[in-house]
């Protein structure tokens, strides 16, 4: 299997840096800090994507550095074991990456985007229009997450919401 990259995602996050789970959209506007440069060659690619509020990006996780293993620990789940593939851990068989981001703006071949927790000059792999009605699962549920002990004070970690 061969994939090219598409374009770049840039973020403020850069190696040996922390980069937040599930970072929320804090940012101003105007900052533009989180950015799409899609590569010219498929500018045509990208005819309409401004009629979308959200997208999904695709990417290759370059710089994980940390071994694949069968089972992990989520660092906001008190110790509890599961599955890599019962995870969003970043250490997976193939080191592909899925966010949905809200689009901000597009100017050109750039992308604006809301906070993504990418370092900075990740390769982009692809990019796909979030659909409300296709991509929103009304009877999705939370698996073992609902078992655990204080499951909403961990779904404040989840969600990357700032808390005491």
């Amino acid at each position: 299997m061969t994939f090219e990259s598409i374009g770049v995602i840039h973020s403020p996050y850069v190696e040996n840096s922390h980069v937040p789970y599930q970072p929320i959209h804090t940012q101003t506007e105007g900052e533009n800090r989180f950015f799409v440069d899609v590569d010219a060659a498929y500018a045509e690619a990208m005819y309409r994507l401004d009629g979308f509020r959200y997208i999904y990006l695709l990417y290759h996780v370059d710089r994980l550095r940390c071994p694949v293993e069968s089972t992990v620990q989520p660092p906001w789940a008190g110790g509890v074991r599961v599955g890599v593939f019962a995870s969003r851990a970043p250490a997976r068989p193939n080191p592909i990456g899925l966010s949905v981001v809200r689009v901000l703006s597009i100017e050109g071949c750039r992308v604006f985007t809301s906070p993504l927790d990418v370092f900075d000059e990740t390769p982009l792999l692809d990019i796909k229009p979030y659909i409300q009605d296709l991509d929103s699962k009304r009877d999705a549920n939370f698996g073992w997450v609902d078992e655990l002990p204080d499951r909403d004070h961990l779904m404040l970690h989840i969600k990357g919401v700032p808390h005491a």
